[in-house]
């Protein structure tokens, strides 16, 4: 493990970016139009969000799009707190050596989505299920917990969303933004395998079990986030402003929405797209030993499917965008 940290670090080292020097900045961007290709979401495949005037379905691609990418911010935010808190807690050497070069990386990150950010003029609030997913992170009471809530699932969660970015934006400054982004991110979700796992492999059965546990109530809250869909973002704040930003009334959204589903038009990956949950959380979870029998238990009770094809996962830690099948 230690052999597999060092690499990790030198790695770090030798793929460190200035964004300033890197990116092309002067790009010009216009909110107004597709950041992302429209067949990605499915507001554009409702009959209501169709009946609006031009006006309306602009206004609304480009707030909709600026709360997203805020997310992308807000989840760097909160990654670069957890970072420096596995550089202060972990109590190996050379791990904190690597966890330092995660904190800049995460200061990076923060930086360039706060830049672009700034290029579309709208900075949205933190979605309430993030917030509590890096809550439950930060307030953990062992640092093994902080690097399974950061290094596998928060992580995990944002490599899959980059490599989604990636392959859907149409804006080549984003493109680029999130490729560089994406690169750093399959490090630390290789961090937290190649630390993590000879550690929880020592711990006392009691041990392993009460990390298991925290891992179970950290993907739930992601798990009902998505469950509840699309209908979640009548309580999300950031999003009821996107409707009232567009002069959008929020009831009849929200009727298009129901619509829409009960004909048939439902929000889908599309092909080659990563689920990060599928393809990147759960076999990380898996292959460090958190899927005990207890706890696959309350998997399968709460509804959640156990994934351990771990192929999508290392494929992605080489640091690439990937296809999924």
């Amino acid at each position: 493990a230690e052999d597999k940290v060092d690499d990790l670090y030198t790695r770090a080292k030798q793929n460190q970016w200035d964004a300033d020097q890197l990116l092309p900045w002067d790009t010009q961007v216009d909110p107004s139009k597709p950041l992302i290709n429209n067949d990605q979401d499915i507001y554009h495949k409702m009959s209501f969000f169709k009946k609006l005037s031009k006006s309306q379905q602009e206004t609304f691609t480009a707030h909709s799009t600026a709360q997203l990418l805020s997310q992308f911010l807000h989840g760097e935010q909160g990654a670069l707190m957890t970072a420096a808190c596995v550089t202060h807690s972990v109590p190996d050497a050379g791990a904190k050596l690597y966890a330092a070069t995660q904190t800049m990386d995460e200061a990076r990150h923060v930086e360039v989505y706060a830049k672009y950010c700034d290029k579309i003029a709208m900075v949205y609030p933190m979605s309430p299920w993030l917030k509590a997913l890096i809550d439950a992170t930060l307030q953990s009471n062992r640092y093994e917990k902080v690097m399974i809530g950061m290094n596998m699932i928060v992580e995990g969660l944002a490599l899959g969303a980059f490599n989604n970015m990636y392959r859907s934006t149409t804006c080549p400054l984003l493109k680029q933004i999130t490729f560089n982004v994406m690169r750093d991110e399959s490090r630390h979700v290789s961090f937290g395998h190649v630390f993590l796992g000879p550690v929880i492999k020592k711990l006392h059965p009691d041990d392993r079990e009460e990390l298991a546990e925290f891992a179970f109530q950290a993907v739930n809250i992601l798990v009902q986030a998505q469950t509840a869909g699309t209908i979640a973002n009548r309580v999300d704040p950031g999003f009821m402003q996107v409707l009232e930003n567009s002069n959008i009334d929020a009831d009849d959204f929200f009727k298009g929405l129901q619509e829409a589903a009960d004909q048939g038009v439902a929000q889908t990956l599309p092909p080659g797209q990563v689920h990060a949950l599928k393809d990147l959380m759960m076999p990380a979870l898996a292959r460090v030993g958190l899927l005990t029998p207890t706890v696959r238990k309350k998997y399968e009770d709460a509804g959640i499917p156990i994934f351990d094809d771990m192929r999508v996962l290392h494929a992605m830690e080489g640091g690439t965008p990937v296809a999924a099948e």
